[in-house]
């Protein structure tokens, strides 16, 4: 109760509901605010992931605020501090917590992010001086990463559980999170021969991503007349395929109707994956059960995350769906504003309820608030800030 106290003292009346949001989680990301980087979130996660402090810093380093800029500094540092004599940036620094005291690995999308992260705070806060700084430890994770191109055809390929989604679902080879992410970063380093190459095979031929009308979440090898892949549509990868242009206009166009069309936004914007995996379909994996996933419609599987809904209301205003945009920032802000605005980390895919916490203990989720920043500030300027 005191913390909902404290913000109501640090909020400003009158407001509508998506200012209120927007003030919400400007202090969730202060509470997030550590001096060894963003933790994911307040209480609970207290530690810096790779992933959750860059997306957490897309939104924090459009605030006018020098805490936030200083936070997103020192959660580059942080990683580039653990960084591996190959270049693979850690998944989780866990060094402050009561726990045991350790650092994850296992993850590609943690140094595809880092490596962003330093372009987003060069660009936004116009100062390169980081950049240079940590030239070597980019130049490094950059290296690590290119050598995940097991196929030598500038697609990066992934072993199963690797990236954000964790345990569910199972998905290994090229997935189109992991293409999309290399894409940006093939495109901020100017490599242009290497972009469209990418850019063509994740669109065209039998070892396309590409298929109808939105990205196969995952594929790897083709064996005669049967061929691996996964069918399901992953939210987060095929939207920053339209947010970093590797879908072009048309397919874009495309996503989002299909978006529409199976209510994947629905009753908030967006279900994680869709549809839910269920128990003997060809995507169930038994160990699923260990966990909130193994059941349809919480958690990843088929899940609502509110973050990936920011990244979706950026997709409606990169293609200048202003209107929508404007109707989705809503539906983010009421789904963030629920169970007294605590910005939680899922909701209930079909019914809109706040689900459980991973977290172990009720909590504010730091990339729900980042991302929901990023919205709100794209739909404001009719422009797309990613």
């Amino acid at each position: 109760m005191g913390d909902i106290k404290e913000f109501h003292k640090f909020t400003r009346f009158p407001q509508n509901e998506k200012e209120e949001a927007y003030n919400k989680a400007v202090w969730i990301l202060e509470k997030c605010s550590t001096y060894n980087g963003f933790y994911a979130a307040y209480p609970g996660y207290d530690m810096v992931f790779a992933r959750d402090s860059m997306i957490i810093s897309l939104g924090a380093s459009l605030v006018p605020n020098k805490k936030l800029k200083e936070t997103f500094k020192q959660s580059l540092l942080t990683l580039g501090k653990y960084q591996t004599k190959e270049g693979q940036i850690p998944n989780a620094v866990d060094k402050w917590s009561k726990r045991k005291h350790h650092v994850d690995f296992k993850s590609i999308d943690s140094t595809l992010w880092f490596i962003i992260g330093h372009y987003i705070y060069k660009e936004r806060y116009k100062d390169s001086s980081l950049f240079k700084k940590q030239k070597t430890k980019i130049k490094k994770a950059f290296i690590w990463l290119s050598y995940r191109d097991v196929g030598e055809d500038e697609t990066l390929e992934q072993l199963p559980t690797t990236d954000w989604q964790d345990a569910f679902p199972h998905r290994y080879g090229a997935t189109i999170n992991t293409q999309a992410l290399w894409f940006k970063i093939l495109k901020l380093l100017n490599k242009n021969v290497q972009t469209n190459k990418l850019k063509k095979i994740v669109n065209e031929g039998e070892d396309a991503l590409w298929k109808n009308n939105f990205y196969l979440p995952w594929r790897w090898k083709n064996h005669g007349k049967y061929h691996e892949y996964g069918e399901w549509f992953d939210s987060l990868g095929n939207l920053l395929a339209i947010i970093f242009e590797l879908a072009d206009k048309k397919q874009s166009v495309k996503i989002l109707s299909y978006i529409k069309q199976k209510g994947i936004n629905k009753p908030y914007p967006i279900k994680a994956i869709y549809p839910a995996i269920k128990k003997g379909s060809k995507d169930w994996q038994d160990y699923f059960l260990d966990a909130e996933s193994g059941k349809p419609w919480h958690y990843l599987n088929g899940g609502i995350w509110t973050y990936i809904g920011g990244f979706y209301v950026c997709a409606l205003v990169k293609m200048k769906k202003f209107k929508e945009a404007e109707k989705q920032l809503q539906k983010l802000a009421e789904a963030n504003m629920k169970n007294n605005g605590n910005f939680a980390e899922w909701l209930h895919g079909l019914t809109g309820k706040v689900g459980k916490t991973q977290a172990g203990v009720e909590s504010f989720q730091g990339w729900n608030a980042g991302m929901y920043i990023v919205a709100y500030e794209s739909v404001k300027r009719k422009k797309c800030l990613i």
